[in-house]
């Protein structure tokens, strides 16, 4: 049991595993820290790791050739990423940066495997994340095409309480206006203006250092 309530503090999968899946996984994780503005790893690097933010905040994105800068997601303190990269056994398809001071649990290749193919647990909580998170990059897909900025704002915060990939969010989050702006490819200008505009119409409060959200469903939906 041990092994389990351990991996509890930094996995709200956890309660999928058998006890010793979870001591198994446990013994699979590294944990390292990132300063603010560090690259956890760049395109085309080998980071054979499944990662979870234990605290902190990162950023999923790219730069093109001719300089155009996309990104693809955020992820906050209890989201678990990488998952695509680890199965198919590849390099990294994008920049991984730390927003803030992160804290990181890494879980090795083989014993993600391990538990992709002994795990009836492990497995379909994978399934459901993969679904969760192919429907947040066609959200990001349209948002980019269509939404204007403060469409955009909205949608990448309330991506950040998304019940399934950070079920342990609750209704606030510690973000700053630059955090959130560099997440939503935004001017910090725009990202308060937007916050602004958002508070106004109810649907979240700002604070120091924070934003609770007051209705996520009109949130994640706004623009739309």
């Amino acid at each position: 049991m041990e092994g389990k309530e351990e991996l509890r503090r930094i996995a709200f999968w956890a309660d999928a595993l058998t006890d010793a899946e979870a001591a198994r996984a446990m013994k699979g994780i590294a944990e390292r820290q990132f300063a603010a503005g560090a690259y956890i790893c760049h395109r085309g690097d080998r980071l054979d790791y499944w990662t979870g933010v234990v605290s902190g905040l990162i950023k999923i994105s790219a730069i093109s050739e001719s300089g155009k800068a996309m990104t693809f997601a955020g992820t906050g303190a209890g989201g678990w990423f990488g998952e695509g990269t680890v199965l198919k056994n590849e390099t990294r398809q994008y920049d991984l940066v730390a927003l803030r001071d992160t804290h990181l649990a890494m879980m090795n290749r083989a014993t993600f495997m391990w538990l992709f193919e002994n795990s009836v647990g492990f497995t379909r909580f994978l399934v459901h994340q993969l679904n969760e998170r192919m429907g947040q990059f066609i959200a990001t897909i349209e948002g980019d095409r269509i939404h204007d900025p403060l469409a955009r704002v909205a949608r990448n915060l309330a991506w950040l309480f998304n019940p399934v990939l950070y079920p342990n969010t609750g209704k606030h989050i510690e973000i700053t206006q630059e955090e959130l702006a560099l997440l939503a490819g935004v001017s910090r200008q725009v990202a308060n203006k937007s916050l602004l505009t958002l508070e106004e119409a109810g649907l979240l409060v700002t604070e120091h250092g924070g934003i609770t959200v007051i209705d996520l469903q009109r949130l994640a939906r706004y623009g739309a």
